[in-house]
């Protein structure tokens, strides 16, 4: 890959962990603002569920935020673009799109299919995502 693009994906890649950092930080004030309890019965039961809405989005945004960092450290170590499961470049479109892939577009699908049947870790011997043990 060329240092242009590797150079853009690492700027995007570090606006976007920024901006999650901030929502985080904005959510951890939130949270605390609302801890006094509300006399009103309907009203706790309101700010819980906003809260509770609130923890599971950051809770997502915490593991986006991770693999955010792997494909920085993947950037810095040579391997980013690369596909984890054949060892092909991924399609720049696909970069561009899903910065954060670790696998080309055919493991993907690949992967996807054998969640599909059930097997969301189990490659069949046919399966190209399969290794002798």
């Amino acid at each position: 890959m060329r240092r242009r693009d590797l150079d853009s994906f690492r700027k995007l890649l570090t606006r976007r962990l920024e901006e999650l950092m901030m929502e985080a930080e904005k959510t951890k004030n939130t949270v605390k603002e609302t801890e006094e309890p509300s006399s009103d019965p309907m009203d706790q039961a309101s700010d819980q569920f906003e809260t509770d809405f609130l923890l599971r989005l950051r809770d997502r945004e915490s593991r986006l935020m991770v693999k955010i960092k792997e494909a920085l450290e993947k950037i810095d170590n040579g391997t980013f673009g690369m596909c984890e499961e054949c060892g092909e470049a991924i399609a720049l479109k696909r970069l561009r799109a899903r910065p954060m892939a670790t696998l080309c577009i055919h493991c993907k699908q690949e992967q996807e299919a054998l969640e599909k049947k059930g097997h969301p870790e189990r490659p069949t011997e046919g399966s190209t995502l399969w290794t002798p043990m």
